[in-house]
């Protein structure tokens, strides 16, 4: 099976040692995005933050193949839950009818203390 490993152009640099995504056979991994934009700046509000995240999140998933009916499983993280309902109108957006599984978290920070979100997911595309 080949792996092949994304980085997509207009994303943010890894801050680490990784990749924007990976795609091994018909599988997908979208590495954790957040809600900076390109110039470096973060918006204060966490659905703006999440728009931004998502946007990020559809650019690596497609530069591997992938399409939002694609998706399986679609991780948030959050350093206020109780801002859940906010962020709802943008996931169902972009989903659609293809409900993806989903786990949504509270953490007590993200690698910068200005960033409110986090997403991750993962996608199985058709042989």
């Amino acid at each position: 099976m080949t792996i092949e490993r994304f980085m997509v152009a207009g994303q943010l640099t890894p801050v680490s040692h990784y990749c924007h995504s990976v795609r091994a056979g018909n599988l997908v991994w979208v590495s954790g995005v957040v809600g900076m934009r390109s110039d470096g700046s973060i918006p204060d509000d966490t659905v703006a933050q999440f728009d931004i995240a998502m946007d990020a999140m559809d650019a690596c998933l497609r530069a591997a193949g992938g399409k939002p009916k694609h998706v399986v499983k679609v991780q948030v993280f959050m350093t206020d839950i109780s801002e859940r309902a906010a962020i709802n109108t943008r996931r169902i957006d972009y989903f659609g009818e293809h409900l993806p599984a989903s786990t949504l978290v509270e953490v007590s920070a993200l690698v910068d203390p200005r960033m409110k979100v986090e997403i991750e997911c993962q996608a199985v595309l058709p042989e």
